[in-house]
């Protein structure tokens, strides 16, 4: 059965809509990889500052930021609080806001887990869709968007993921799932169940596109992993758009390799302006 909660997909419609191109930063902060301001400090303050001093660097630049959970809950419960404050920070400052935590269970412990999601605010989540509904549907019963994993970017993926099925392939089938709990949106809108497409997988994601035609395609894989320009174009949608390109080490950590600015948030601020007008670029060629 179709989810009949849009709320997520047409938020996320109407953001990208306004918005000069479809990004998502990612926030994977690591304490040994800190300006040199931020050297020394305690772990948990050091990310946590961090974070908030990228939100600050890229707003009003890109429309959404993907947050990895695992960065801060390996800290502990001061690492989740830290992860609950940035998130809040983000939702305020206008953001479209995942938490990248890949869930996946069942029944009460889905409910569980679905219920600490929602309780951060952010406005989605990522899903292991592997186990089926049972692991999707009590997030969205939470009013939560969801990324589910159907083609990842990394190669061992592969095994599982693009074996020969009834229908297609393993991958297409979880579409499947994707495309029923997504239902029909409105016109203008996206679905509020979305899909994780390796843009390092340009033949699949065509063939997902056919699968899930109102699903937002979130493309891990875009530039350090291989992913390109052709692995963008291949997951958009009929209108030219449903997709959202995230970014991490280009941006985040511009100013290791970036000397031309005062601060190392102006370095990530320059990043995220180059990395927009890439992406416009492409989403912005015709559809082949």
């Amino acid at each position: 059965m179709a989810h009949e909660t849009h709320g997520a997909g047409a938020r996320l419609a109407e953001l990208l809509g306004g918005s000069a191109a479809p990004v998502c930063v990612g926030l994977d902060p690591v304490p040994d990889r800190m300006p040199a301001e931020l050297e020394g400090l305690d772990p948990i303050e050091a990310i946590e500052r961090f974070s908030l001093g990228i939100l600050e660097a890229v707003r009003g630049r890109v429309p959404c930021v993907k947050i990895q959970s695992a960065c801060f809950e390996r800290h502990g419960h001061l690492g989740v609080a830290a992860l609950e404050r940035v998130i809040r920070n983000s939702v305020d400052a206008g953001f479209e806001t995942i938490l990248d935590a890949k869930r996946g269970d069942i029944g009460i412990s889905a409910r569980h887990y679905a219920v600490a999601a929602a309780s951060t605010g952010a406005g989605w989540v990522t899903l292991n869709g592997y186990l089926g509904e049972d692991g999707i549907l009590p997030f969205l019963e939470e009013g939560l968007g969801v990324f589910v994993l159907v083609r990842t970017s990394n190669p061992s993926g592969d095994e599982i993921q693009s074996p020969a099925c009834e229908g297609g392939t393993v991958a297409s089938l979880v579409g499947g799932m994707v495309a029923r709990l997504g239902g029909e949106p409105p016109a203008g809108e996206l679905a509020s169940v979305g899909a994780v497409v390796g843009a390092t997988k340009p033949e699949s994601a065509r063939t997902l596109r056919d699968v899930m035609p109102r699903a937002p395609f979130l493309l891990p894989g875009y530039g350090a992993q291989g992913g390109g320009a052709e692995g963008v174009r291949a997951a958009l949608d009929a209108s030219g758009g449903g997709v959202l390109v995230p970014a991490s080490r280009s941006i985040i950590r511009a100013w290791e390799s970036d000397g031309n600015h005062a601060s190392w948030t102006d370095s990530v601020a320059a990043a995220a302006d180059r990395f927009v007008e890439e992406i416009s670029t492409i989403v912005g060629e015709p559809i082949a």
